[in-house]
């Protein structure tokens, strides 16, 4: 298994392209490796099925100039958070040895998307306990980062990244996942106010890039403050 600066993992397969596939793939472009955990196959989905997800994914992967992408087949719309799962998902990000881990936001409509953030959290730091499955050398990442965009309650977000010359690209992984998305109209379990998934997208990506003053941003949150060195060099000017 490759070792790799970022490591997303995300409930389902498209999870990762819809909220944080700009920053890996601008990741990509500034030399970084990445890879992601998908972890369920998607078989509860109402559209598509497990295999062929699993074929648009890996379409996805290599649009988004990924490393490696593993899927832990926990159920869909079934994870829970038990010392089995976190173990297993411990000895995965153990595997990938990830500086920095993107994580699903701590709050959101899909139970999956709640949980797996509870459980990538838990399962970082299982990883880093020695004493647990002691085959695979220990590593807690450095930093975990919550992706807020599937978030419909106010908050404002640590940082945003600019996407803004990869989001043509990360609409192109996303339109990967035909069997999802093609015609889609309501896109219930995601985004559920009936628009085009592609305008709301769009509109998201615009509406996080105001916020930093470049066209498109996707938005990430962490529950430690942020360290400045140097004040006068702070980006996104307040008039």
């Amino acid at each position: 298994m490759h070792q790799v600066d970022i490591l997303a993992i995300a409930a389902h397969r498209d999870d990762v392209e819809l909220t944080c596939g700009g920053t890996l793939i601008k990741a990509f472009k500034q030399g970084r490796s990445a890879a992601i955990i998908d972890l369920t196959a998607g078989e509860a989905g109402t559209r598509g099925s497990a295999d062929l997800r699993a074929a648009e994914a890996e379409r996805a992967s290599g649009i988004l100039g990924l490393r490696a992408r593993e899927n832990l087949g926990f159920p869909d719309s079934g994870i829970v958070n038990t010392p089995e799962t976190r173990a297993e998902l411990a000895q995965a990000i153990r595997r990938f040895a990830p500086r920095i881990v993107i994580a699903p936001a701590q709050q959101g409509r899909h139970p999956d998307h709640r949980v797996a953030s509870e459980l990538t959290r838990d399962a970082c730091f299982v990883a880093g306990l020695a004493k647990i499955a002691p085959s695979v050398p220990k590593h807690r990442p450095h930093k975990i980062l919550h992706c807020i965009t599937y978030r419909e309650e106010p908050l404002k977000p640590t940082f945003v990244v600019d996407i803004s010359d990869e989001f043509e690209q990360k609409l192109e992984a996303i339109g990967c996942y035909a069997s999802q998305f093609e015609g889609v109209i309501h896109a219930g379990e995601v985004y559920p106010n009936g628009e085009p998934l592609l305008d709301i997208v769009r509109h998201q990506a615009a509406h996080y890039g105001s916020l930093i003053r470049v066209r498109y941003g996707e938005p990430f949150f962490t529950t430690e403050t942020m360290l400045v060195d140097d004040i006068s060099q702070l980006e996104v000017s307040t008039f």
